[in-house]
């Protein structure tokens, strides 16, 4: 059986790294290699997307078995950025969830779920992310789920775009500043404030007893 991970991140890497010890996987970096005809080449029983920030060819969607991993509580939180929009609005729990891709946006049928918290730094929820799709991956593969709707009424958001990290001023509280800045940590475009004609931008932050302490640069 061959299959295809569709990945550009540092965990979206060292999933295909390690899944690929097991089984024939074939790995997709970028949206130009995502071709209906690469695909029909390698002939995958499945495609995995754990990783991935761009619309599927419709020709790829309808033709195979294409998985999708989404961390949200689908029908919850559709569309881009959901872990930002998440803990912009308070949360600090959600799900990973796989489905069957359809024509439509993150609407297709839940096949697996598992808790996923989403407190501490965006490398620490990578980290969970990475077990979580792991082992959700391996039990798709051994054919260990079950098919179902997406059941209640749907919310989606749009992706963020980088000028949304902008931090327009600090008249916040310092549990949201911490949100703000951790949810943009590396690889996203990092938080950041305006300071005449220079940036300052937020690196990390750490909060701890009321106390918000933060890394970060000039540009």
């Amino acid at each position: 059986m061959k299959y295809v991970i569709c990945a550009y991140r540092d965990y979206g890497i060292k999933l295909f790294e390690n899944l690929r010890k097991q089984f024939d996987f074939t790995l997709i970096k970028s949206k130009k290699q995502l071709t209906y005809n690469s695909i029909k080449r390698i002939n995958p029983s499945i495609i995995f997307f754990p990783d991935w920030s761009w619309k599927v060819p419709e020709e790829i969607v309808r033709n195979f078995k294409c998985v999708c991993f989404h961390e949200a509580p689908l029908p919850k939180f559709r569309g881009g950025s959901p872990i930002q929009n998440q803990i912009l609005r308070g949360k600090t729990k959600t799900k990973t969830t796989a489905f069957i891709m359809n024509e439509k946006i993150d609407a297709g049928n839940i096949i697996l779920q598992k808790d996923l918290s989403l407190q501490g730094s965006l490398q620490e929820i990578f980290s969970r992310m990475y077990k979580n799709d792991y082992s959700m991956i391996l039990k798709i593969i051994n054919g260990k789920y079950k098919e179902r709707k997406q059941i209640g009424t749907p919310t989606t958001y749009k992706r963020r775009k980088p000028e949304d990290s902008e931090l327009k001023n600090l008249n916040h509280t310092k549990k949201y500043l911490y949100d703000f800045i951790r949810m943009l940590e590396d690889p996203y475009p990092n938080a950041y404030m305006k300071i005449g004609k220079k940036r300052l931008i937020f690196k990390k932050a750490f909060y701890n007893n009321n106390k918000l302490s933060i890394q970060g640069e000039i540009e």
